[in-house]
């Protein structure tokens, strides 16, 4: 029987993850099939339920479920439970364990833009849901000394923070309004910027004016496809060091791959179908609606209502 793993979200459409763990399978022998769900909340439940049957090793999860599905599996992982958000569903017998992966895979890119140079201590970060948390996470427990994050839905933000409180009890973690002025002020403090909201998924789109970046920061965009990204491509500009999303899609989808098959994930293959998708564009993959209605998601990346 062909195993099943789906990436659980909406949208879906965009995504690399398919073609990556697809390719994935198919190079160590695992004969299973990667497909993409698109879910709107109200059926986020019933999708979860699907996954309990016999020919599912797991699930990825992505915008805008991450933290909504963690009262839906049997139990968090230490990490998944600090966050408050999971971004994969592995089968531990009859029970749905949810981890965060995101954790690793973001701390790996980190290392990656800073290279040999010294860690910054300062961060300002866009976004309050899943994927900031875990950035934020990732930032508390890597020694960092101070990191504000922006939400265009303050209470959001400040909700995060209130979550993070104890853990973040030995650094200077707060959640400020989203105004130029405000973010001008912080960015002209800090060494690294992360966006971790869906501000670029539609192209030209970007969270902050090009005019408001400072040079000689570290810039972060969680959106994978540099295409669609005009936040690097205006960071670029000023002279800023850059990093897109792919290498913590890379790692973080690399812990999935290992999560559901107990095998060492083929990090050149997976490379290698991030690098087609990149110049080549996605192959198309079969989109499972559901009850979905089949409308794509306003991303939340208009002016008024981003998410992390």
């Amino acid at each position: 029987m062909t195993s099943r793993v789906v990436l659980i979200g909406h949208p879906v459409a965009h995504s690399f993850s398919g073609g990556m763990q697809q390719a994935a399978f198919d190079a160590l022998g695992v004969d299973a099939r990667y497909e993409l769900w698109d879910r709107r909340p109200l059926d986020l439940a019933d999708a979860i339920a699907e996954l309990r049957g016999d020919d599912f090793l797991g699930a990825n999860i992505t915008i805008p479920h991450k933290e909504h599905v963690v009262p839906l599996v049997d139990k968090l992982t230490e990490e998944a439970q600090a966050i408050g958000a999971v971004n994969v569903i592995a089968r531990d017998g009859k029970k749905l364990i949810g981890h965060n992966t995101d954790v690793a895979g973001f701390k790996a890119a980190l290392d990656k833009i800073v290279g040999r140079q010294k860690m910054p201590r300062y961060a300002v970060v866009l976004g309050a849901g899943g994927a900031a948390r875990a950035v934020t996470y990732a930032l508390i427990t890597g020694g960092f000394q101070r990191v504000v994050v922006f939400n265009r839905h303050l209470h959001r933000a400040e909700g995060m923070v209130r979550h993070f409180g104890r853990s973040a009890a030995h650094m200077d973690l707060r959640a400020m309004p989203w105004h130029e002025s405000v973010l001008e002020a912080e960015l002209a403090k800090t060494k690294l910027l992360v966006n971790a909201t869906s501000i670029g998924l539609v192209p030209g789109e970007t969270p902050i004016p090009a005019e408001l970046l400072p040079p000689d920061l570290f810039v972060m965009d969680l959106i994978y496809n540099p295409a669609q990204s005009q936040l690097l491509k205006n960071a670029a500009a000023a002279r800023d060091t850059i990093l897109n999303g792919e290498h913590m899609l890379l790692q973080q989808g690399a812990r999935s791959f290992e999560l559901w098959t107990g095998k060492v994930a083929p990090l050149d293959v997976m490379q290698a179908e991030l690098d087609r998708a990149r110049e080549q564009g996605l192959r198309p993959m079969p989109i499972d609606m559901g009850s979905a209605s089949g409308q794509p998601v306003d991303p939340g990346a208009g002016p008024t209502a981003p998410r992390g």
